[in-house]
């Protein structure tokens, strides 16, 4: 069985430790998701292996015990928002560490525009001032299901939950920035096709 005190590896590293294909590979994953290291990657690469290993195992269905772990895969890949209502096994191929990386607590809280960047977001989770439905989460690679997400904001004692907060004056002007630079970009999009006309 095992020390229960030893925590195991939740990750399987790459066979050889300096490929530049991967490693070039994993550079903007780095900075496009504000990750602290590679493990991170690593991480979701394991998990989405272990999806993919389950979904190609269960391609012939011999047995009704085939059938409901079947089911129960596609249910949980929904749960997690990597898949849409009705897609079916051969979707879960196709999914890749993209997928995963924008399920984590810590880009969700970029995409809702809670904070600025992916390295702020990451900083508030540690530091405990976010919460998942009142419940406080300080793991910035917490998977998010779907039912979560509309749950995600402020822990309720938080400092950032004051509006007249400074970052989140700033924040609050960040967005509204670029959505005013959104907007000029669609009419200027619209002006271009009008010329070209």
């Amino acid at each position: 069985m095992g020390d229960p005190k030893k925590l195991h590896k939740k990750y399987e590293t790459p066979r050889h430790p300096w490929e530049a294909s991967r490693i070039e590979a994993e550079r903007p994953l780095m900075k496009g998701y504000g990750l602290k290291n590679k493990k991170e990657i690593w991480k979701a690469q394991s998990l989405l292996r272990k999806f993919t290993r389950q979904a190609k195992s269960l391609s012939t269905i011999k047995t009704k015990h085939d059938e409901n772990e079947r089911q129960q895969l596609l249910n949980r890949v929904i749960k997690l928002g990597l898949l849409k209502q009705g897609q079916n096994r051969e979707d879960v191929l196709e999914l890749n560490v993209r997928d995963i990386l924008n399920r984590r607590l810590q880009t969700l809280i970029v995409k809702h525009k809670l904070v600025k960047t992916p390295k702020q977001a990451r900083q508030l989770i540690v530091h405990g001032h976010i919460a998942v439905g009142g419940q406080k989460i300080t793991v910035p690679s917490y998977l998010v299901s779907l039912e979560e997400e509309s749950k995600i904001g402020f822990l309720q004692n938080s400092s950032f939950n004051n509006p007249e907060h400074p970052e989140i004056i700033l924040i609050k002007q960040a967005s509204s920035d670029i959505k005013e630079q959104e907007e000029k970009e669609v009419i200027d999009t619209k002006r271009a096709k009008e010329t070209k006309k």
